[in-house]
């Protein structure tokens, strides 16, 4: 890890905050399994710091069949009684519980658009990831209207815990949205 300090100020000093800074957050992606891991992550971090679900990311990974969505999509309530125990991961059943409903919706999403990406990036002004240039960190935002529509349409189809501002994370967090700084080196 680079040792520059040309980078979001948001991250701070935490090595596990600024490796995911540095190596994920902003950067595009297109593949589906990663699209559901930060899908999990993302819902599972409504009402707490991104900082709490990152540390406990190799749990959630282990428990959740390392983020197969056929796998989590099969789930049963014993897999969810059983997940609710281990303390690797915040165990809030409605959550937990709701990881399996939205893998399936991710799945029914799937099937309709030919990909989550697909499906994501319809929303998308010309179908394009957006960067935001920010001088400042007080320029950012914590909804767009591209996050208000895709949570809108997604809790419509049933998905849970993803309302706009964790869509808009979400989106920051998949490349979907670049909000670094002009002045960030990991831009």
């Amino acid at each position: 890890m680079s040792k520059s300090t040309n980078r979001c100020p948001w991250c701070g000093n935490d090595d596990i905050y600024v490796k995911y800074h540095d190596d994920e957050w902003g950067k595009k992606v297109r593949d589906d399994k990663t699209l559901f891991e930060f899908l999990v992550l993302e819902s599972a971090q409504a009402g707490l710091s991104w900082i709490t679900i990152l540390k406990r990311r190799e749990g959630y990974r282990r428990l959740f069949a390392n983020f197969d969505v056929d796998k989590v999509a099969n789930f049963t309530q014993d897999d969810i009684d059983r997940i609710v125990q281990d303390p690797a991961i915040i165990r809030h059943r409605g959550k937990i519980a709701s990881t399996v409903t939205n893998a399936q919706i991710f799945k029914q999403i799937q099937s309709e658009y030919g990909s989550f990406y697909n499906y994501l990036y319809s929303f998308m002004p010309d179908g394009q990831s957006i960067n935001n240039s920010l001088k400042d960190l007080s320029d950012g935002q914590a909804t767009s209207k591209e996050s208000d529509s895709i949570a809108k349409d997604l809790k419509k189809r049933g998905v849970k815990f993803f309302g706009s501002t964790i869509c808009y994370a979400y989106m920051q967090a998949v490349g979907m949205v670049n909000d670094h700084l002009t002045s960030c080196d990991y831009k």
